[in-house]
């Protein structure tokens, strides 16, 4: 066996070893969050103590975003940005933040507080009983 021939079988047993090692750390089930994987209606996809009011979390498994406006009071969106299609990554300040171009949209209604973006992120149905958020 050659020496690059050596060198490719040890980076392809050592690339195995690293992807199996992060497909155990990846788990495949739910978290202790409540967060869902599959997303089937009724499925719990987050805690209303894990919603700040005001602020919101991101469900990226989703593809979602869920807010509390007023204390009480929960919505859901789309995350999927309505100007380039980016994934939104945080809620802080009453805004949901798109890190590709910082469109800002408004936690309470999805609409656009500042652009690129022109469209609202589109509304997804939940329903909260007791404390726990699932799909509507």
């Amino acid at each position: 066996m050659s020496g690059v021939a050596r060198r490719t079988v040890v980076a392809a047993a050592g690339g195995a070893g690293l992807a199996a090692a992060l497909t155990a750390c990846g788990g495949g089930g739910g978290s202790d969050k409540g967060e869902a994987q599959e997303g089937t209606e009724g499925t719990t996809l987050a805690r209303t103590g894990d919603i700040p009011v005001g602020g919101g979390k991101v469900i990226a498994a989703q593809g979602m975003v869920i807010t509390q406006p007023k204390a009480g009071e929960f919505k859901a969106f789309s995350s999927k940005c309505t100007h380039a299609g980016c994934a939104v990554s945080s809620v802080k300040d009453g805004v949901i933040v798109c890190p590709c171009h910082q469109s800002h949209f408004d936690v309470s209604d999805g609409s656009v507080k500042s652009g690129p973006a022109t469209a609202p992120l589109p509304p997804t149905p939940i329903q909260v009983v007791g404390d726990a958020i699932s799909l509507g």
